[in-house]
C-alpha cells in the first residue's frame, strides 16, 4: 500500500505476515521495496509462498513514524514562520 511507503527506508524494518525484516532498497516512484532473507529464515516463515499479488499484513517501523510526524510538525512550523516574515516585509515596504 503506497500510504506505508514515507515510512519504509533502506535499513530500516518492516514486519510482513509478523516477520520482522530489514529493508534492503526502496523505490518510492514504483512504491516497492526489498529485502533479504538467508536461508533458514526462508525455511521458517510463509513469506517466501507467497504469489505475486497475494495479500499481507505490513507494518511498518516505528522510527519512521516518529520521523515522519516530526518532519510534519517542524515543516509547519517554518511555513508559519515564513508566512508571517512575509506579512512582516509587506508591512515595511508598506510603510
Amino acid at each position: 500500500e503506497s500510504a506505508l511507503m514515507p515510512y519504509v527506508v533502506p535499513k530500516g524494518f518492516i514486519a510482513i505476515d509478523g516477520t520482522s525484516l530489514t529493508v534492503c532498497e526502496v523505490d518510492m516512484a514504483a512504491n516497492t521495496f526489498t529485502f533479504m532473507l538467508v536461508e533458514y529464515t526462508q525455511k521458517k516463515i510463509i513469506v517466501p509462498a507467497k504469489l505475486k499479488g497475494d495479500k499481507v499484513n505490513i507494518e511498518v517501523d516505528v522510527l519512521g513514524k516518529y520521523s515522519h510526524t516530526a518532519v510534519q510538525a517542524f515543516t509547519q512550523r517554518i511555513e508559519a514562520l515564513e508566512a508571517k516574515v512575509k506579512s512582516l516585509e509587506e508591512q515595511l515596504a508598506n510603510q
